[in-house]
């Protein structure tokens, strides 16, 4: 077992003038409790107890190219080194925009803000200002930031979810105001018909479907076949916009995010963990005809977009991943199918109901005897998170970081050797939770 008291004696101090000691609130149920890091490099992350971990949470998906990428770091300090905020104008933004628009099938315009959360909020106000109407189709079990008007049903209890073709919208937080479910009708994942029911009932009201293109917080679910393709059918019958949130997919599944991977055009979409390289910004890209209402009568505003932090770290990040025609993502996808093949061997050696879906940079592991998660209420209903919690704390106390929601990333920086390493680590963790 790993010493991990000076983590602890931090999380104590912390708590004296921060809530659970945490700025965030997904880290203050981390197991065994929340850790505090000193250093991390490629695909390694070391705890302030000086304990080294294989990095598979990469700071919950932004370190695509691995911790203190030098081609990143380089690029930063050089650039602010010649100032970083102008409250004007300056060249990377237009290097990013014309990276995007070069890369992502939808883009022929770009926005810069900081968060994804915010720029989801840009995209709901878009999609409404350009059809007139205030209805946004959602999705059980999908994250689309913490904001008021979007943190409904993520991880709704499923005795409080209503019925599956009815799903009752319920908020996500105290605090909350009941009166913002009232902008949102709410159908599970991956269903085409009860999409097409809802339409031909109240098409003409509904001004966007938001959907993950593939269903990545909560089980890392792929679109069924033709799912997104019918979303596409049927904003252009009933004139409403798809808006895919790429907050996670984008440039995680491929140079073209998940639209392109999926070979379905949103009309707009937004981007942000793996943009940057682990700096904080993101994007809302789109079409012209709409992403020039941001000129005109739909108001975008804030000091931080398009810094020139973030975007020389953006446009640095993306040229590596460019670089070679993509070869990075060669990379990852051959690493990455390596674990999942290897973690599907182990747990049938060792007898255990483990699910690994998705794709190589990004997939889910659970404990399950479903064959495939397809929607939030498989997640719900039939993974047994508390043995998945289990092992999260045996992988870490070996060695091995992971998500306590089951997640699992993969980085340009990951190694074969790391992979056969965290392997055997893996085959020894199912070994303790077995015996539990």
């Amino acid at each position: 077992m790993p010493s991990w008291a000076e983590s602890q004696r931090l999380l104590e101090r912390a708590r004296h003038t921060i809530p659970a000691g945490v700025t965030s609130n997904v880290r203050a149920g981390e197991r065994p409790f929340p850790l505090f890091f000193a250093h991390a490099a490629g695909a390694t992350l070391t705890d302030v107890d000086g304990n080294s971990y294989i990095d598979y949470v990469l700071g919950q998906g932004p370190m695509i190219l691995g911790h203190s990428h030098p081609a990143v770091l380089d690029a930063v300090e050089r650039a602010m080194r010649r100032g970083q905020l102008f409250a004007g104008q300056h060249e990377l933004e237009i290097e990013v925009a014309e990276a995007l628009v070069r890369l992502v099938p939808c883009a022929e315009l770009c926005r810069f803000g900081v968060s994804g959360s915010e720029l989801v909020q840009a995209a709901m106000r878009l999609a409404r200002a350009v059809t007139g109407r205030t209805l946004i189709l959602r999705f059980e079990g999908h994250y689309h930031g913490w904001f008021d008007n979007v943190l409904l049903n993520v991880a709704t209890p499923p005795d409080q979810a209503g019925p599956r073709e009815q799903p009752r919208l319920a908020l996500g937080s105290a605090g909350q105001t009941a009166s913002v479910c009232e902008d949102f009708l709410l159908l599970p994942w991956n269903d085409l018909a009860l999409v097409e029911q809802l339409f031909a009932e109240r098409g003409h009201t509904i001004a966007a479907i938001m959907t993950e293109p593939m269903m990545c917080n909560t089980g890392a679910i792929p679109p069924a076949p033709g799912f997104l393709a019918g979303l596409r059918r049927l904003c252009d019958q009933y004139g409403a916009l798809l808006y895919m949130d790429e907050i996670i997919t984008g440039f995680r599944l491929g140079l073209s995010g998940a639209q392109g991977r999926f070979g379905v055009t949103p009309d707009l979409a937004t981007f942000a963990k793996a943009l940057a390289g682990g700096f904080a910004t993101a994007a809302l890209v789109g079409r012209r005809k709409y992403m020039e209402r941001f000129a005109q009568d739909v108001n975008h505003s804030g000091t931080f977009n398009g810094n020139v932090i973030s975007m020389a770290a953006a446009a640095a990040a993306l040229a590596e991943l460019e670089r070679d025609d993509g070869a990075l993502y060669r990379h990852m996808e051959q690493l990455g199918t390596t674990l999942i093949d290897g973690i599907r061997s182990l747990a049938q050696r060792h007898d255990l109901p483990i699910l690994v879906q998705g794709f190589p940079t990004a997939f889910h592991l659970s404990f399950t005897e479903l064959a495939a998660l397809h929607e939030y209420r498989d997640y719900a209903l039939h993974c047994d998170k508390e043995r998945y919690a289990r092992l999260k704390v045996a992988l870490l106390k070996r060695g091995v970081r992971v998500l306590d929601r089951g997640v699992w990333y993969i980085s340009a920086a990951h190694t074969a050797d790391q992979i056969a390493q965290t392997l055997d680590i893996f085959d020894a963790a199912l070994l303790e939770v077995r015996e539990l």
